[in-house]
């Protein structure tokens, strides 16, 4: 893996300061365990029967930031990146056309535009949307939630990685 450059969480922050660190924390964190792997390495599944993969893991990740912020948080109209109803886990799926670039080009222009949505807000301010139950959500818990997505997730990285290369550490 890379050097270590990711950004530590500042130590005596505001609520929104703590919030969004951590949240930036994880999102390089998963970069981190990414880093350095070809095309094929992303794609590969932990263990049968499982099919997850670190690829699989960004791609699901770009839809959950897409669902959170811009659909929920700033009501736009927007289909999912990967997944349809049809196909529930099509975020977690890949095939050899799958590819690292393209997928990282979707998480980063899904992370800006939730950077934007939540730079722009109060941390009290209620979401234009909904979830699938018709609830809205303030920004502190959004945040909140994608902090815990991430740090779930990171853990699934972390067992990923290792089988690949032997790759370990926070």
């Amino acid at each position: 893996m890379t050097i270590d450059d990711r950004t530590e969480p500042p130590t005596s922050p505001t609520e929104r300061e703590s919030l969004e660190g951590f949240l930036e924390f994880h999102r390089q964190t998963l970069m981190k365990k990414c880093s350095g792997l070809t095309d094929e390495q992303l794609r590969t599944p932990s263990s049968p029967p499982s099919t997850l993969t670190l690829m699989g893991l960004v791609r699901h990740l770009a839809d959950v930031e897409r669902w959170w912020f811009r659909i929920v948080m700033a009501g736009e109209d927007l289909p999912a990146l990967y997944y349809t109803d049809e196909d529930p886990d099509g975020d977690f799926r890949t095939t050899p056309e799958t590819t690292w670039s393209a997928t990282v080009a979707d998480w980063e222009a899904e992370v800006a535009a939730a950077r934007a949505i939540a730079s722009a807000g109060s941390l009290d301010d209620i979401s234009a949307g909904t979830n699938s139950r018709k609830e809205r959500f303030n920004l502190r818990w959004v945040l909140t939630h994608m902090i815990e997505e991430y740090a779930r997730h990171n853990g699934h990285a972390d067992l990923l990685r290792e089988a690949i290369d032997g790759e370990t550490g926070e």
